[in-house]
């Protein structure tokens, strides 16, 4: 081989490099940039995702993305940040902000606008520039294990307007946004981080029930959609939708008329990768028509993103991938990232902190049963949380419940934590942990999700037959069982939910 042509063939394959490490937008462990990806950011890399590993407080993730900024002016700096349940800006304390599904229940969509602009104003001091959310999934199926509360409600309209109104908040401060999981993630009984979800609705349902939120994020200008991890028959009955051609370029692109950046949920998600594997998932996603492939979760390293590089070059050598693909892939990235760029720089950075967030987690608390003789509280109470399994999008490390803020306010309360593993050692703690030292005062049950979680279903009814003046808090979707005296629904289990609930119990209004 002469030298010119190696050289040639040298200068290809490094621009192969960076069209394909343009597309990825990894995340990374730390606080500070790690020199890889520094070096990547150098050599091409586009976008980085922070998650809750990444930050320790405001002014260090400003300074984190200061130095990632630093070597490439236009980099997306994207965060998982739904301001619910699912919060990374906020998961070592819980989000100050009630999630969709609260919002959604108050359905007023000049607040919904005003708690996103808010969580807006936030980012953008940090210096995030694009914010994976909203959730625009319409959770027609209760028994979803990874929606729920997620959602702004089960009914398409009441979404798309929430959604719509959330996308106008977040962009008017300066983020972009996210509209996601596509085509609709809400009517499965699947987790995807865990196994291949199936939506097996048809085109008319997909249409009526699955879609408005979608046209509504569109219509709004949203430039940013995320696919999901699921397989949808009446579109495509052998692949999920994130490497469907006949999804993201049938229906997004032509059908629904999307010309901004398709980005795929985290790839390296159990949906997509028990079949496929990481590399064959990430190439089968462009290949479809994704822009910008996601690769967050525990395989947030130096490895697996030149893996990823290294997949999706490869597959342009093959044949597998083509190169005009992959090249307007990187087109969409780039043209995403200056206009995101564009838009954080329209907006003045604001630092100060509001209350939005507990004024809306106020305005969702729902009261059901009499409450004469009962709320107040008349004394400090026992309260008994109920504690589930979260799915991978929750931060095991993000706190909830009513027991820690009831007690701030009314010295004296006293809790126990109670998980299905504990009851299952020990049926007996229930009367031990729950019922005795409840003896002679009020007694607080507070669960998550009960309808859903068939072992709190029963410890709640059991508790609420030994304690019929009990009162009871649901932190997750509302259901009709009637256990308790007095029902409190918050519609999340946010901080600021905790509070607006213990804030009810010791004589604050709700609806």
């Amino acid at each position: 081989m002469s030298a010119s042509k190696s050289v040639s063939t040298s200068k290809e394959s490094d621009e192969l490099r960076r069209l394909a490490l343009s597309v990825l937008q990894p995340g990374f462990v730390g606080t500070e940039a790690p020199d890889w990806v520094l070096r990547a950011i150098a050599d091409g890399l586009s976008s980085v995702v922070l998650f809750s590993r990444n930050i320790s407080s405001p002014q260090q993730v400003a300074r984190l993305t200061r130095q990632l900024r630093a070597e490439n002016p236009s980099l997306i700096i994207a965060i998982d940040e739904e301001a619910g349940d699912v919060t990374r800006i906020e998961s070592s304390t819980g989000s100050t902000r009630p999630g969709s599904f609260a919002l959604g229940a108050v359905d007023d969509v000049a607040l919904t606008e005003s708690v996103s602009r808010d969580l807006a104003r936030e980012l953008h001091a940090a210096g995030v520039t694009l914010d994976y959310a909203p959730s625009a999934d319409v959770n027609s199926n209760p028994d979803n294990p990874i929606i729920g509360v997620r959602s702004f409600g089960v009914e398409p309209d009441r979404v798309a307007r929430h959604a719509a109104a959330w996308i106008r908040g977040l962009q008017s401060g300066g983020v972009a946004a996210c509209a996601k999981h596509f085509p609709g993630h809400g009517d499965v009984a699947v987790d995807s981080h865990h196994g291949l979800p199936r939506y097996d609705a048809d085109l008319d349902t997909i249409a009526a029930q699955a879609l408005p939120p979608f046209r509504a994020a569109l219509e709004a200008g949203v430039r940013a959609v995320m696919s999901a991890h699921l397989l949808v028959p009446a579109y495509d009955e052998h692949v999920p939708a994130t490497l469907s051609s006949r999804i993201l370029g049938g229906l997004l692109r032509k059908e629904l008329g999307f010309d901004g950046l398709i980005v795929t949920d985290a790839i390296e998600m159990g949906a997509v990768t028990g079949r496929y594997g990481i590399e064959g998932a990430t190439v089968r996603a462009v290949v479809a028509g994704a822009d910008a492939v996601c690769v967050g979760g525990e395989n947030a390293e130096e490895a697996t993103v030149g893996l990823l590089a290294g997949a999706l070059a490869g597959a342009v050598r093959s044949g597998e991938l083509a190169e005009a693909r992959l090249a307007e892939a990187s087109r969409r990235v780039r043209e995403f990232a200056d206009w995101s760029t564009g838009l954080a720089g329209s907006v003045p950075v604001d630092p100060v902190h509001g209350d939005i967030g507990f004024a809306a987690a106020r305005r969702a608390v729902r009261v059901s049963g009499e409450t004469d003789g009962v709320l107040p509280l008349a004394a400090a109470p026992h309260v008994v949380e109920l504690v589930p399994t979260t799915n991978l999008a929750i931060g095991k490390e993000t706190p909830w419940g009513v027991a820690v803020p009831l007690r701030e306010r009314l010295p004296g309360t006293t809790f126990v934590r109670v998980d299905q593993q504990q009851l299952s050692d020990r049926p007996e703690a229930v009367d031990e942990h729950a019922l005795a030292p409840a003896t002679g005062r009020p007694l607080v049950v507070v669960v998550r999700d009960a309808a859903r979680n068939k072992w709190m279903g029963r410890a709640l009814a059991d508790l609420a037959a030994a304690r019929p003046d009990a009162v009871v808090v649901e932190m997750g979707l509302p259901d009709d069982s009637g256990a308790g005296a007095v029902r409190i629904f918050t519609h999340g289990a946010t901080a600021a939910s905790g509070v607006a609930a213990a804030e009810v119990l010791i004589g604050g209004h709700a609806r």
